[in-house]
């Protein structure tokens, strides 16, 4: 990308629409426009335009008029890339969209590469990286939740924080190279216990942004669970009401799902998952096997587990299926519900007499008995996995890490602080604390791109839509 070329490309969604959107951005975006664009009231060109104004008028090719549009100016340094733009809503023909990028390239224009515009706001200082990389999420997003989260990131509310944590660290490390350069008369500018407490401090913030990032990589990508049991215990069906509608086949012959069926559904501003998986039990049929093991596979990429049984199965089958999926999940990680299935075919009085007596080995609030053939307490399991998402963050507007580069970069921060927690605890000299804190501060630079190199830059921009 070379940032002194004047860019355009088409900021819409692709295909025909009512109108479309084409933006123009680089220090020849007014002249280029003057060639092109006629204001229907005489008057002033393009580059005479008032900043963040709309004119109105036509788009031509010399004396042949390609469409009427509306045209808006914005000024470097007050628009979005910090440099000047111009942005026509035109007709949504894509043919009509076509006829303009090609006479907007043929003034001058160079196609934009995608995220090329936004890079050009982070390079012109309108946003960090992080922000930027918000900019993505929030194109993205397909919940309330996720739409919240990156706009709160986008605004810079992660920044703002990152920021603060430089802020302390720099003023610590100036202290201590100040020492260094004073080494000869062994005099001490920076509090070591104040160094202490600050480090527990910032170690303890940076610890709770990693730990956010559960919640956040499932408020961005959705929470898989996964549904698992033996077969015909009426897996499909659940599925099927979970989504509500005929996702699954349904058939009383055992191993009838023999691959992993997926799909999304958005609940109440959180999207999950679902995975209905191929019955487990023993068989020689070599394609129901193969099913079988992806089960086990999703079993372990799941958050949730839900775990089917026939509540009218024998106590040691019951007993059975529940040993062999604690045995395949990681339970700090991944939580197992015991969904008892089939009570339309019992009373509620013997059935809560039978659970009792089984004594599962999981805690009682995460069994739950439904019929799924009659809709029955889906809605409760509904509520617990929602009550499984812990939304208090969110809701307070606290710092949500979403991105995995971001949850890198900490993790490599909080390495380099506990190093330097470890030096002040054994005493160790200036110069050794000053590299980890060096280092702590790189990990920290490269969120916000303080630290940055063309290889990171050309990675997170390439995944933008083009005209973003």
């Amino acid at each position: 990308m070379t940032d002194h070329d004047t860019i355009c490309a088409i900021a819409t969604a692709p295909g025909s629409g009512a109108i479309a959107v084409i933006r123009v951005s680089g220090k020849n975006a007014f002249t280029i426009f003057d060639k092109i664009f006629v204001p229907a009231a005489k008057g002033k060109t393009v580059s005479e335009q008032a900043a963040n104004t709309v004119r109105f008028g036509a788009v031509t090719d010399d004396a042949k008029i390609i469409d009427e549009a509306l045209v808006t100016v914005f000024c470097a340094p007050h628009s979005f890339t910090g440099e000047d733009t111009v942005e026509i809503a035109c007709h949504g023909s894509a043919y009509i969209q076509q006829q303009i990028i090609q006479l907007l390239i043929a003034k001058g224009c160079r196609l934009a590469q995608p995220g090329e515009f936004t890079q050009r706001a982070f390079m012109n200082g309108k946003m960090d990286l992080s922000q930027a990389e918000a900019v993505a999420d929030l194109i993205a997003s397909q919940t309330e939740a996720s739409r919240r989260v990156a706009l709160q990131q986008m605004r810079g509310g992660f920044s703002s924080e990152l920021v603060r944590l430089r802020e302390q660290l720099l003023w610590f490390i100036s202290l201590i190279e100040l020492e260094l350069d004073f080494g000869e008369e062994d005099v001490e500018f920076a509090d070591r216990s104040q160094l202490n407490h600050l480090v527990n401090e910032i170690t303890a913030h940076i610890a709770k942004l990693i730990n956010s990032f559960a919640l956040g990589n499932a408020i961005k990508n959705g929470i898989p669970v996964a549904i698992v049991g033996h077969t015909n215990v009426g897996k499909s069906t659940l599925l099927n009401r979970l989504l509500n509608e005929e996702r699954a086949i349904v058939s009383n012959i055992h191993g009838t799902t023999r691959d992993a069926i997926e799909d999304a559904v958005n609940i109440k501003g959180i999207m999950f998952r679902f995975i209905d998986t191929a019955g487990i039990r023993s068989t020689d049929d070599e394609i129901e096997n193969l099913g079988i093991q992806i089960t086990y596979s999703k079993i372990k990429q799941a958050s949730v587990v839900l775990l089917m049984v026939d509540i009218t199965d024998s106590d040691h089958k019951i007993r059975e299926a529940i040993a062999n999926i604690l045995e395949n999940i990681n339970a700090e990680r991944q939580r197992l519900l015991v969904i008892a299935n089939k009570t339309d075919l019992d009373n509620e009085e013997s059935l809560a007499h039978r659970l009792a007596q089984l004594q599962l080995p999981v805690p009682q609030k995460d069994i739950i008995t439904i019929s799924a053939k009659h809709n029955r307490n889906i809605e409760q399991l509904v509520n617990v996995l929602l009550n499984h998402v812990n939304m208090q963050a969110l809701d307070n507007n606290e710092t949500i890490v979403t991105n995995a580069r971001h949850y890198e970069a900490l993790r490599n921060a909080l390495e380099s602080l506990e190093r330097v927690k470890t030096g002040l605890a054994d005493g160790i000299s200036g110069d050794f604390l000053a590299q980890d804190i060096r280092e702590a501060l790189h990990f920290i630079g490269e969120i916000t791109g303080e630290i940055s190199t063309d290889e990171i830059l050309g990675n997170i921009f390439s995944k933008f839509c083009i005209g973003k």
